[in-house]
């Protein structure tokens, strides 16, 4: 089968391998009929991703159809439409039986597909733990409707989920990129006061004031000024930072109230550092780390029932053949490129 492989540092290619086979009777396999790519993705191209494995099949956020069970998968059958999940996760262990999935103490617990383990960028994927890792497709939402579950759409609303948004609440979004705008479909659930999103890029910012016209859409340099004009107490309630840059990092807890909640879903390329003498006093509570993706039948839930769409976030489609040209156009950020499709 063609699977997109990390060769090395820098280098992806489109490759031959063999279709997977089960390893585990708690193992499915599934066939891909439309993955995507993240900016995850570029992370391990660019080795900022320490524990991602060379050799291995990229790709974490797919849809496809079981082609096959182990004996002791119950929750899927041969033939069900399903979403993969990101994380792994043994649904046993005392993190999994908290809800902290992306800590799941199995060894191919946490973030494995397309990391540590063989990913969705190819015609097949063995998928661990199916029981916990897949979610069947409600019968009305279409593949397309689905594609973000596992993935950005997962971390939007684990992101929202742990921010505690109320009614009374200003939220500051911190770019809008797509795991930015998927929180912020999920904040809007929330119905909080005011939702502000910064973002550099006018591309973006358009498709936020087009898409959602109730959102107030800034640019980082008038950021503080409009979250402190917008907001009754000196600074947003809620932050979320989705961007990923030090001057991202930084503006969250800058644009924040006092005993505002910061919650960081970025993933950075080094360090960041808070600088806590010009911080205290703020009494800031931050929440940081990698998605819990542990509510996706929840999220396709909302899909069915038209609380969230993603779709107009798919600006272009690719078959897998055609894959090094679609990442060619997301790396380069091409032709207002916000989220590509691969279509098997």
């Amino acid at each position: 089968m063609l699977a997109y492989t990390y060769k090395n540092n820098g280098v992806f290619e489109l490759t031959e391998k063999p279709k997977p086979k089960l390893q585990s009777p708690k193992d499915a396999i599934v066939k891909i009929t439309m993955s995507s790519i993240c900016t995850s993705d570029l992370h391990i191209k660019n080795g900022s991703v320490p524990k991602a494995v060379l050799g291995i099949t990229v790709g974490h956020e797919m849809v496809g159809i079981v082609e096959e069970t182990g004996a002791e998968v119950k929750s899927v059958k041969k033939g069900d439409r399903v979403t993969v999940n990101v994380e792994t996760f043994c649904g046993e262990c005392f993190f999994c039986k908290n809800g902290f999935v992306n800590n799941c103490t199995d060894k191919n617990g946490g973030w494995a597909l397309g990391c540590r383990i063989d990913g969705g960028q190819a015609e097949y994927v063995r998928v661990p733990y199916a029981d916990q890792g897949l979610n069947k497709i409600p019968e009305s939402v279409s593949d397309e409707q689905a594609l973000f579950t596992g993935d950005i759409l997962a971390t939007g609303y684990w992101a929202v989920k742990i921010s505690e948004i109320k009614e009374t609440d200003t939220v500051l979004i911190i770019g809008a990129g797509p795991a930015g705008i998927c929180t912020l479909l999920c904040a809007m659930l929330k119905n909080p006061n005011k939702i502000i999103v910064c973002e550099k890029d006018e591309t973006r910012r358009n498709f936020v004031k087009k898409h959602y016209p109730d959102v107030i859409a800034i640019e980082p340099e008038n950021c503080l000024e409009t979250v402190n004009k917008e907001s009754e107490h000196g600074g947003a309630d809620v932050v979320i930072e989705a961007a990923g840059s030090e001057e991202s990092f930084q503006m969250a807890w800058q644009s924040a109230r006092p005993n505002a909640i910061v919650t960081i879903v970025a993933l950075y390329n080094k360090p960041m550092i808070l600088p806590l003498p010009e911080m205290y006093g703020k009494n800031l509570t931050f929440k940081t780390g990698g998605v819990d993706g542990c509510d996706c039948d929840k999220i396709l839930s909302l899909i069915e029932q038209g609380k969230i769409d993603t779709t107009p976030l798919i600006t272009h489609k690719f078959a897998l053949k055609d894959i090094e040209k679609a990442y060619e156009i997301f790396e380069n950020k091409l032709d207002n490129v916000i989220k590509i499709a691969i279509v098997n």
